[in-house]
């Protein structure tokens, strides 16, 4: 028994666990970092928006492989780098005795290893679990994967400890023989500080009674008679002192490099990368605020952000995204109640109405010697990457079934964010194929492209570029804007669709007047006011005719404001087609609001804020030319391309914590939204067959995933590959797979075989 109390005392006073506790005590915001990786690689964070995967299958120059698994171990060897001089130079001095050691800080580091000995088995637990079962990787290419993080985590490990190695023994000798005396002039903050911590050591020392050295093995801890001498404190303060500020300035230097050459798709290292760089610099930072200011680091961090939130606020430091092709130098348009009253007098809404019937008689002109068809409406819901390859996927299939006659009778394409990216695309493609050139509209070449990762440039533009330089600039339209993250996210998604779609809003004016494509409008959310801002080729005022019906009404609230003709001035016309579907899918904090020339400034977000899947917009088309739809077409079919499924399972309501009340009224409006939008859309139809005497026909093709299925809620290893796809700009290889294969479900087959039919 008291073997085993020795044993006990032993292990509970050795080194590595006094540390653990020690972090645990005062290193709570380190402890939090690692909380934060551990959640991410595990899914119990951000899992929905995709996040483990910028770690369990990082991608570079749109390869996961060997290299960026390198890049991964590199940058968390240096994250576990910061993490050791942080807990050195912060409390260090609760165990003196190190002072005493040679090389002390290298044994500090591998007795300040069990954090990160324990996220090192998870994280290669993980990557071989997810690689395993979503990427489908060989075991050749696993071992491969594996091989390269430890490659690269042991690189730099060695590396950084070669550094300390020789730093060590050099600052050591220089400051003894020859810098004492400077120091005392040049430093004495610094010398003050530490015989502060040489005080504060002498009073509260944590009892450690052995720790590990190199070789692994457990040795006691001597003596401390010599332990308190001045000079030496103060040089193992100093030396260390200079390792972090060196590495700081390397930090920033990579990411100075980083950003100027951001550009070069070979400097664009993977999205989980950048984010080890931030959480580096964020765990130095922390350091030094408790290192300098001890009890008063939360305070006075505190008072900084505050000053930094405020200067924001007053427009010191705000960053503001452009639209590109805008002009920007000449004065903004006023954006005021009565701006909006004249933009939707009844002279612009009729004109706009007038333009758009003779699109309608184009229409109608494809047709002649034919039956009358139904008119079609497509309306794609968003949902980042997923809704892009879904709608895309859902049109190449419904299209090609019917022989090309979706798009000939579709007259307009409204929507939100992933999903009119999708859309686009597709439209895209059959113009050019209807213009003559050599291209395949249902090619799965183009899924692939689509599919392609986005999100992997944009974390990294928002480090290396938004945070840190965002000096670079670029010409387009005859105008300047910088290289931002805006102009990253447009790049990539002009690779993903082969640059076909880079052109200017007005370039789609003509094929659509000869109606050779439908219409498309784009109606992402004025953050200012709610209002959506119609963005399109066309004049489409007449989107607020509703308004017409009370002209003796004074306070009818405009829903939307005609983007061509607010910026009439100021190049409307010119506007980057990519740059309006990057304003219509804002991704909250991955993609950056977009402000445009106006006073006040008005900002815009996704357009799935005030309808995610586009059937307000359709209605209020049809509402506008009603008369002329029911005497030309012999019906409207609301073609709805869902990313989600409209009667998903209803949830059950388990036992609430308190967390969870405090949170249910937010949570509750969060959690519902697309419910909400669904009730209001099927109102909004529901309501049209009063003022609309034709059939009206709705067909839903769903991304269903077959977890949704009743068959399948028993039979959990189905489930498990079948999960819905993240929502998010960057999905796995399974993911890809199941979004394409859910087309092949009993309703979807279902649901193209009824829309094949009417449009026959």
């Amino acid at each position: 028994m008291v073997r085993l109390t020795k044993l006990a005392d032993a292990l509970f006073y050795s080194f590595p666990i006094q540390l653990l506790i020690n972090n645990f005590k005062r290193n709570q915001v380190l402890l939090l970092c690692w909380v934060v990786l551990f959640a991410m690689i595990t899914g119990n964070f951000g899992k929905y928006l995709g996040i483990p995967y910028l770690f369990l299958d990082p991608e570079y120059l749109n390869e996961v492989n060997f290299t960026s698994f390198l890049i991964i171990g590199i940058m968390v060897s240096g994250f576990t780098t910061a993490f050791h001089i942080t807990c050195y130079i912060s409390d260090g001095h609760h165990f003196s005795f190190i002072g005493a050691l040679s090389n002390p800080f290298s044994k500090f580091c591998l007795n300040n290893s069990i954090l990160p000995a324990v996220f090192l088995t998870t994280y290669l637990y993980q990557v071989i679990s997810f690689q395993v079962s979503n990427e489908f990787t060989t075991a050749t290419e696993l071992t491969l994967d594996v091989a390269g993080f430890f490659t690269g985590f042991i690189a730099m490990a060695g590396l950084l400890q070669l550094y300390f190695h020789f730093t060590q023994k050099d600052i050591f000798k220089y400051m003894v023989c020859r810098l004492d005396e400077k120091l005392k002039k040049t430093v004495k903050v610094t010398r003050a500080s530490a015989m502060k911590k040489l005080d504060i050591a002498r009073k509260k020392q944590v009892r450690v009674d052995n720790y590990l050295d190199y070789s692994f093995r457990f040795r006691q801890v001597n003596d401390e008679k010599d332990f308190y001498d001045k000079n030496a404190i103060i040089q193992v303060f100093d030396q260390n002192q200079f390792n972090l500020v060196v590495i700081e300035l390397l930090i920033f230097a990579l990411v100075m490099m980083l950003g100027i050459f951001k550009d070069f798709t070979s400097f664009q290292i993977p999205a989980a990368a950048s984010f080890m760089i931030f959480l580096t610099i964020f765990v130095m930072l922390s350091g030094a605020f408790s290192y300098w200011f001890g009890g008063w680091s939360i305070s006075v961090a505190l008072v900084l952000f505050l000053i930094v939130n405020h200067m924001v606020g007053e427009g010191w430091m705000t960053k503001k995204y452009k639209a590109f092709g805008l002009n920007y130098e000449i004065p903004p348009v006023d954006y005021t109640i009565e701006k909006l009253t004249g933009l939707n007098s009844n002279d612009n809404i009729q004109q706009a109405r007038q333009h758009t019937l003779g699109i309608l008689e184009n229409w109608k002109k494809k047709f002649n010697g034919s039956p009358i068809p139904k008119m079609v409406f497509i309306c794609s819901s968003g949902g980042g990457k997923r809704a892009a390859l879904w709608t895309l996927a859902a049109l190449q299939t419904a299209d090609s079934l019917s022989g090309g006659k979706l798009m000939d009778q579709t007259i307009l394409i409204t929507g939100a964010s992933g999903g009119l990216i999708g859309a686009s695309y597709f439209r895209e493609v059959v113009l050019r194929q209807k213009q003559g050139e050599d291209i395949k509209p249902y090619s799965p070449i183009h899924q692939k492209k689509i599919a392609t990762d986005n999100l992997n440039p944009l974390i990294f533009s928002l480090l290396a570029n938004d945070l840190f330089v965002g000096f670079s600039k670029f010409e387009y339209a005859g105008q300047r804007y910088s290289r931002d993250r805006g102009y990253t996210f447009e790049e990539q998604l002009n690779i993903d669709t082969e640059g076909l779609m880079d052109k200017t809003i007005s370039e789609y004016q003509k094929p659509e007047e000869e109606a050779m494509v439908p219409m498309l409008i784009l109606s992402p959310t004025i953050v200012n006011d709610g209002r959506k801002l119609y963005i399109s080729a066309q004049p489409v005022s007449y989107l607020n005719s509703d308004i017409l019906n009370f002209p003796q009404y004074g306070n009818s609230k405009f829903s939307g404001v005609d983007f061509q003709e607010m910026f009439k001035n100021h190049g409307g016309a010119n506007l980057r087609f990519l740059s309006g579907l990057r304003m219509s899918a804002t991704f909250p904090y991955i993609t950056p609001n977009t402000t445009l020339p106006t006073q006040p400034p008005i900002q815009i977000m996704d357009a799935g804020i005030s309808d995610n899947f586009g059937i307000t917009d359709a209605v209020r088309f049809i509402y506008s030319f009603r008369e002329w739809i029911a005497a030309n077409a012999s019906g409207v079919i609301i073609l709805s391309i869902r990313d989600s499924p409209k009667l998903a399972p209803i949830s059950e309501e388990k036992g609430n914590t308190f967390i969870d009340d405090f949170t249910q009224p937010i949570a509750s409006v969060y959690n519902n939204f697309e419910n909400f939008q669904d009730i209001t859309n099927d109102n909004l139809v529901g309501y049209a067959r009063s003022w609309f005497k034709d059939p009206i026909d709705r067909v839903d093709i769903q991304y269903l995933p077959t977890s949704y299925l009743p068959i399948l809620q028993n039979m959990d290893s189905i489930r498990q590959h079948s999960a819905r796809a993240s929502l998010s700009w960057r999905l796995t290889t399974r993911e890809k797979q199941g979004v394409v294969e859910t087309l092949q479900t009993p309703k979807n087959q279902e649901a193209i075989s009824k829309l094949v039919k009417l449009l026959n």
